[in-house]
């Protein structure tokens, strides 16, 4: 097995281990703006998500993608949308974010919306290297499919940022 390989299947083992906080895990007191940065950035960390910002946060209030705090206070609602958000933003709009998550909260509640994406982003992650057999977890109905494919994208992206950053070669002058 050559370096790259070895590479690579060490950070798929190592995104297998990734546990992501469920709805009941997340703090369910006011978080400040620092302490929201602080977790989501812990725990999208390992990963490779992008860090996310104040500025970022200010902007998805402003964008209404996430309600406005009250008093400068976060809860446990926009938590979870500021994770949501961090983890599809690559891949979509914010426009886009937010309608999909109105979308599936419109027939379940947002903590089981949360919890069955979390849930099959790990599902997804345990079983990144194909080799488990996994089955993937059951849709039973659209809202269960759009979870899935917004999980598929997230899986491709990781994936497709990793292979890329290990097989990567300095150009040379003729090749740039």
């Amino acid at each position: 097995m050559s370096y790259d390989a070895e590479q690579y299947e060490q950070w798929e083992q190592k995104l297998k281990k990734v546990e992501l906080p469920l709805w009941s895990e997340l703090p369910n007191f006011s978080l400040y703006m620092d302490q929201v940065t602080a977790l989501v950035n812990d725990t999208l960390g390992p990963i490779g998500i992008d860090q996310v910002t104040p500025a970022m946060i200010n902007n998805y209030v402003k964008h209404k993608a996430i309600m406005a705090p009250v008093k400068k206070k976060y809860q446990t609602m926009q938590i979870a949308d500021v994770i949501l958000i961090s983890l599809l933003k690559p891949a979509f709009s914010l426009a886009t974010i937010r309608h999909g998550i109105d979308q599936v909260t419109a027939n379940i509640y947002p903590q089981q919306a949360y919890d069955s994406f979390v849930k099959r982003l790990m599902f997804s992650f345990k079983n990144i290297d194909g080799r488990n057999n996994g089955r993937a977890i059951e849709e039973k109905n659209l809202n269960d499919k759009l979870m899935q494919v917004a999980v598929n994208v997230i899986i491709d992206r990781v994936q497709s940022e990793k292979l890329l950053e290990i097989i990567e070669k300095p150009l040379t002058k003729i090749e740039k």
